[in-house]
């Protein structure tokens, strides 16, 4: 069979009976119903909730007015720290020590309190309360200046104090405080301590300090040059990030002319403490 080539075929000669075709039932037909939209066009459709025009009112209520910046450092703020407060299993005793911190005031200037001493056997050995003006000279650093009261050893003393503190690199946090006492004595102070996440709550803190005198005191134990230093490591668990009981060990010796003031007492120069307490925070 032969293909049809309908590109060559006259269609105008081919036949069409018009005749047969029913007109009448054409006309019965409901031509506005019909779509008589041009081809390649949508219909339209309106919206049955017409949008309402925006008015003042409502740009008013959409974005109402905010309140400014507050000035941060006019504020009143304040901190507490009681960074030791622990038993230690001493050679000559059971003993309570602790060491404790504080601050109120604004971003720039604050009134700081420091106290730290240790008890053995009911009898408070060593006990001082420092009072300090600190004004911040960077974002992590402060000048401090102050008084520091001794109560133990010894008669009370008193010193004027001046130093810096705040955070070095990698979050290791550095005091290092000045005195100047009664009589021409004077003393340094250096502390640090450093914490080592194990885990988001499990903490590893070493911590160090070394205190430098500049004359002797034999009614305190203290002799010139370096005095004494003291080493500790501490892990504590944060139950919460404002409570944590920790255990650790400490590890203190005493040099030069101090060493000598302690052996003509009997006591000793060496010694390591097993230590356990809380560490706690408001």
């Amino acid at each position: 069979m032969e293909k049809m080539d309908h590109g060559q075929m006259d269609h105008s000669k081919m036949p069409m009976d018009h005749g047969s075709m029913d007109h009448g039932k054409m006309q019965g037909m409901d031509h506005s119903q019909m779509n008589h939209a041009a081809p390649g066009t949508l219909p339209t459709t309106e919206s049955r909730t017409p949008i309402p025009v925006l008015t003042d009112a409502d740009r008013k209520a959409a974005f109402p007015p905010l309140p400014g910046h507050g000035v941060h450092d006019s504020a009143i703020n304040t901190f507490f720290l009681l960074d030791q407060l622990e038993y230690q299993d001493a050679d000559d005793g059971s003993t309570l020590s602790w060491d404790a911190s504080g601050w109120i005031g604004g971003d720039v200037d604050r009134l700081w309190l420091r106290s730290e001493g240790e008890r053995t056997n009911g009898v408070t050995e060593e006990a001082e309360l420092q009072a300090l003006w600190g004004h911040a000279i960077g974002p992590w650093w402060d000048v401090v200046t102050g008084i520091r009261q001794d109560f133990k050893p010894g008669a009370p003393q008193t010193w004027a104090a001046f130093g810096l503190q705040g955070m070095a690199l990698y979050a290791f946090e550095a005091e290092a405080t000045a005195f100047i006492g009664e009589n021409g004595q004077s003393a340094l102070r250096l502390e640090g301590d450093y914490d080592i996440l194990l885990t988001n709550r499990l903490i590893l803190q070493p911590t160090a300090e070394m205190n430098i005198y500049g004359k002797n005191d034999q009614a305190r134990g203290v002799g010139s040059g370096l005095a004494n230093t003291e080493v500790g490591l501490r892990l504590r668990y944060e139950i919460r990030r404002e409570f944590a009981p920790y255990i650790g060990v400490t590890w203190s010796r005493a040099y030069g002319n101090t060493a000598d003031i302690l052996r003509d007492e009997g006591e000793d120069v060496e010694e390591a403490r097993f230590v356990a307490g809380i560490r706690m925070w408001f």
